[in-house]
């Protein structure tokens, strides 16, 4: 059964979703590794991998970010969104710089 989740998600998200599990499916099986494998090294049961791998939005993060680090992907997650790597969020940052800089001025003590 399909969770409303995923009828919300937009079209584009479902399809990196789609694309992560299979990326995922992939890299599994390059090293050999079957479902029931990575499932036990992950501490999930066998359906929750598989839906894993079709990229059910449902799954929780955690067992997304297990499943890279099983594979030897684990510092890959902390780099989605570095915000040196945010050009979006740089340009916004820049467009809030002020004109100018003026020092307060405090008052003196007598």
């Amino acid at each position: 059964m399909r969770s409303s989740l995923h009828d919300l998600l937009p079209p584009t998200v479902r399809r990196a979703l789609a694309k992560f599990g299979q990326d995922l499916a992939r890299a599994r099986r390059k090293r050999r590794l079957t479902i029931a494998m990575m499932a036990e090294r992950m501490g999930v049961g066998a359906n929750t991998y598989s839906r894993l791998e079709r990229g059910d939005p449902s799954v929780a993060m955690g067992a997304y970010a297990m499943a890279l680090f099983v594979l030897g992907f684990g510092g890959a997650l902390g780099e989605l969104a570095d915000v040196r790597r945010d050009d979006l969020g740089l340009q916004l940052d820049e467009a809030h710089l002020p004109k100018r800089v003026r020092v307060k001025k405090t008052p003196t003590a007598r």
